[in-house]
């Protein structure tokens, strides 16, 4: 498997650069993207041109964009942050922004190339995530690729008034491949 590209079925990954900036802007601020993740403040251009400099570009963050192979066009974004290579572990993240990718396969198919990723490239143990409890649609796609729940912590998250639990799913790598 290739770092730089990482070819699916419809999709393919592609690292992030400078030039996706205003997308990945756009993205994080709409409704549907912020209310599921953890920071939810707006989203700025100088936010996330530092999170390219301090952390994609020191390596603490592995970050691609999520392309239609066949249109190339930009759907949304997976990411590894925290990598600890004295553990061999990271947190995954995904988010797809264009609002047509959603609910079509399109997050399975990504998360899929990412536990290969995770599994073959970064030659990890262990692959964490976290998501609100309430995203059943994130919850099923990230099944199909392998994740199983470790823990849900409840009441964890306080949103407009309310408190979100939030499950704590990974995949563990047999070391012995």
């Amino acid at each position: 498997m290739e770092e730089k590209y990482l070819d699916g079925e419809r999709i393919y990954l592609r690292p992030i650069g400078p030039e996706d900036t205003g997308r990945i802007v756009e993205w994080r601020n709409k409704e549907r993207v912020r209310r599921n993740f953890l920071y939810q403040e707006p989203f700025t251009r100088e936010g996330h041109e530092h999170w390219l400099r301090t952390r994609v570009a020191s390596g603490e963050v592995v970050q691609f964009i999520v392309c239609e192979k066949a249109t190339d066009r930009p759907l949304g974004s997976v990411y590894f942050r925290d990598i600890d290579p004295k553990n061999k572990k990271a947190e995954y993240g995904i988010f797809l922004g264009e609002d047509d990718a959603v609910g079509k396969g399109i997050g399975s198919e990504a998360a899929r190339l990412a536990v290969a990723y995770a599994r073959d490239v970064l030659r990890l143990h262990k692959l964490m995530l976290r998501v609100f409890s309430d995203n059943t649609g994130a919850i099923k796609s990230y099944k199909k690729a392998g994740f199983v729940q470790e823990a849900l912590l409840k009441d964890e998250y306080r949103q407009d008034s309310a408190y979100r639990d939030i499950l704590l799913m990974a995949v563990i790598f047999d070391e012995n491949r």
